[in-house]
Formats: structure tokens, sequence, C-alpha cells
């Protein structure tokens, strides 16, 4: 029986979750879990991945303890943050992360060189300041002089373990500097931002195996054997394939510190109505294209959590909403402002000032705030989706993963927006994807169906029927979203 480990890192924390097929079900515990977050060092907010690295390595040492001698291993972190590596394969300084104020005016001033229309056409990847693209646009140049390769963090963290450089394609397409249709290196791209293609290690699919971990290289930690396996290492690319939908007709919100709205296709969208609509073709597994909306998700609720020292959980939070008037503000949630503020509450409550609405103040009004305006959104972008994937087919089931899928209040409140069957679960979508993946890599599953399958008859999901909605809500929501 193969054992398998993901990695799963995001924004906030990361966990090692063990993992094995038996009896066609898949068995799932965590056996180690560590805090994650950026910090201001050296003029920018930088992630630590020493630390990242120190922690995976303590995680396989209690799949030791435990035992274990020899697993399969897959990493999956956040996108477009990169390392940048010297001349002998040392990283230079710790990686800067994409909430960092230095990419500010790097969208502007790219826009001034080529069109965003035409880098969209280019990509089909949705504009966002934080791409790796601009990210690099204003990368200090003396730090690109000195780097011989560039890798994204889970790439990174795999030739840490493994001495081995590639670049996994399902995270590589959020750079914005793949091609849509060539889906190799865009040239043109490349020499605007002063970029070599030599920069950046080859390609490579979801499912190839990286190589063994190099334990005679940490001697102070007692490590099993271990193959590590590329999975789909952007994270959202992970949750889709860990999401157990199949057929037609279906959506996902992959929930957490994001919320990723959209459909699995196989066709990139790069139409100007795609781009108007801000939408992203990023790539997925096993030659599939994650047509999706990028959206500002539980971060929100996190920063208002954190701002009150977290007196409350996100349980009480929700229940406190739960207890407040419903639909007081209407606030766009993707609105740049809430990207990283000094005080979320503060941003919120002066955005509705600013646009002359009642100001929440109390935990509940304000986590109420949060909800009612993350299920307006969601429903106006499935709408939106419904528009762009060109079918007349309405979306009749809604599968919410991560998670933000353990939010009943929410799930409620976006199956009542949306008027669709939502479907919540699983919470751990991500490791589940990852961990499918290696699954599939060696044999355990023929088909990704046949894998979804599994997940389905392997964690309990909730489903959510739509309640009635008053459709003048929705009128006031859009008339504030056209302020």
């Amino acid at each position: 029986m193969n054992t398998y480990i993901a990695v799963d890192i995001g924004a906030s924390s990361g966990r090692l979750v063990k993992s094995s097929l038996i009896d066609g079900k898949i068995q799932m515990e965590e056996i180690y879990r560590f805090k994650n977050g950026f910090s201001f060092k050296d003029n920018h907010e930088r992630w630590d991945i020493d630390y990242l690295t120190t922690e995976i390595l303590k995680g396989l040492s209690v799949a030791k303890k435990q035992g274990l001698t020899h697993c399969y291993l897959g990493i999956d972190t956040w996108a477009v943050d990169y390392c940048l590596l010297d001349e002998q394969g040392q990283l230079i300084d710790q990686p800067i992360s994409y909430r960092d104020a230095r990419t500010n005016e790097g969208l502007q001033s790219f826009s001034q060189k080529m069109s965003l229309e035409k880098l969209y056409e280019k990509t089909g990847i949705q504009i966002q300041p934080f791409n790796t693209i601009f990210q690099l646009f204003v990368e200090e140049k003396e730090r690109l002089e000195q780097a011989k390769t560039l890798l994204l963090i889970p790439d990174y963290l795999g030739y840490v373990f493994t001495g081995k450089k590639v670049t996994e394609k399902t995270n590589a397409s959020t750079m914005q500097l793949l091609n849509a249709n060539t889906q190799t290196w865009d040239e043109e791209l490349l020499e605007l931002i002063q970029v070599e293609a030599s920069l950046f290690p080859p390609l490579v699919e979801a499912g190839t195996v990286l190589g063994e971990l190099l334990i005679d290289k940490f001697p102070e930690h007692d490590l099993p054997a271990v193959t590590i396996i590329n999975v789909a290492s952007h994270d959202t690319a992970s949750a889709v394939l860990g999401t157990p939908g199949y057929g037609e007709n279906w959506a996902y919100i992959s929930s957490g510190t994001w919320s990723l709205l959209g459909i699995e296709t196989t066709i990139p969208n790069v139409s100007l109505e795609a781009f108007q609509a801000n939408y992203t073709n990023e790539w997925g597994a096993h030659n599939t294209i994650r047509f999706l909306k990028n959206i500002m998700g539980m971060w929100l609720i996190q920063e208002v959590a954190r701002m009150q020292d977290y007196q409350y959980s996100y349980a009480q939070l929700a229940e406190l909403a739960a207890n407040e008037a419903a639909f007081q503000q209407f606030i766009d949630v993707n609105d740049p402002r809430f990207l990283n503020p000094v005080n979320m509450i503060e941003e919120l409550q002066a955005y509705c000032q600013e646009t002359n609405q009642v100001v929440p103040v109390t935990p509940g009004e304000l986590a109420r705030c949060v909800y009612d305006n993350l299920a307006l959104c969601y429903a106006t972008e499935l709408k939106q989706l419904e528009k762009l994937s060109g079918t007349e087919d309405k979306i009749e089931t809604l599968h919410i993963v991560g998670g933000g899928s353990n939010n009943r209040f929410l799930n409620q409140l976006t199956a009542n927006a949306t008027q669709t069957t939502v479907i919540a679960g699983p919470g751990e979508a991500t490791a589940i994807g990852n961990l499918v993946m290696q699954m599939l890599s060696v044999g355990e599953f023929s088909t990704v169906e046949a894998a979804r399958k599994a997940i389905e008859n392997s964690f309990t999901c909730e489903t959510y029927e739509p309640e009635a909605f008053e459709a003048s809500i929705f009128v006031n929501y859009l008339k504030t979203m056209q302020r």
C-alpha cells in the first residue's frame, strides 16, 4: 500500500497531510501544521522561504517517527511569487510577497508599453497588479542581473529537496508570461520586461516525477525515503482537481483567502468580453483550462478577525452575522483598496462613508457586510460566467470547496443569491487534489473521473437549495457597483 503526503501551504499556514487509498476510499490524516505569513524586511514584504523548508522537513520527521519509511510527496502553494537564484544555485534573498506595494504603479507603467488588452489576448490571464509579469517589470535590475534562475515557490521547494529545477505548468500559467496558443514563453513579453527565457527552467506537466529527496543533505533531520512528484502546484489547480464535479453544467468556487469562481474547460477564452470581465484562463491538470474569476474572498473576514485580535472565531462571526439585518451595505469586494489595507475594518467603514451607506460597527455588522457582498459578488460573476462560457444552459450546480466551504451561513447566502444548488465540500479540496494527482501519477487511478468518483465516495458534502431572494437587492447592489 502506497503512502502519499501533500504539502499544502497557504498565505497563513501550511500542513502535511498523509494519505492512502484503502478499499477505493481516500484516507487522510493531518500530521503536521505550521504558521506562515509575510513580514516587512529589507524594504519589502517578504516570505521566509528558509523557514518553510525547515517546517516541511520537521513534518517529514514526524512521519518517520510514526513508522513511515517511504512515501510519495507533492507540494502546492499560492501562485505568482518567485525565488531568484545566483550562478551557484543559491537563493539571492527571501522572496517578495505579491501583496507588497512595489507593483502598485507597475501595471500602469507596463500599459504605456503594451496595451492590457493585447497582453490578455496573448496570455488569457486576468489582469492583476501582482502578476509575475508586473513583479518582474518593476524588479530591481541588479537582482535580475545577478539571477541565473527563477523558480516559483513550490518549484523552489522541490529544488531544495531534490536538486532538480523545473517550472510546473499550472503555476507557470499564472505568471502571465506564457502564450495561451503556443503554450511557451512569449518572446515579445520577455523582451518588453527585459528577461531572458533562459531564466526559467523547463516546463513540466503536473504528474511528472521530480526526483528523490536528498536525505544526506539534511543530516539534522531523521527522514523517510521520499519520491517527490510535481503535482498541480498552484493551490487552486489542486483544489479544482479535488472537486467532485463531473458531467456538464457545474461550476466551482475554491473558497479560501481568495475565492476562485469558474468552470473547467479545454479551450481558452481570450475574447474582448472575457478581458473586460477580467476572467482568467489558468492551466489545469491533464490539459484542462480553469476559466475563472479571482475574487478577494475570505481575506476580508480574516482581516476583520485579525483587527479584533481574534476575539471571535470565524464560526462565531458567522453566527453574529446571521443575527444582523441583511444587505445594509453594498461594497465592491474586489476594490484594490481591500488588497492589503493597514486596517480592514477602517477601510470597510471608509468605503461605506464615502458611498453614503450605513457604516457597520459591531463585529456582527462587519461580518454581515462581508458575507452579504461576497454572496452578491459570487452571484454576479456566476451570471457573467454563464454568458462568457458560450452556452445558453444555466449552471445547475455550484461546488464550493476549500476552507470557506465550512461556512454554512455563507453557503446558504450563496445558494440564495445565485438561485443555484450549492454543494459544499470537501473542505480539504486542495490537499485532496494534491494527493490524487500523485495517485494518478503512480497509477492508483486511471482517469480524473475515477479519482473524482473516489473523492465523492470518501468525503461528506452538504447540499444547500436556494431560498426566495428579492430581485431588488441586486438592483441596489449593481447601482452601487456602477458608481
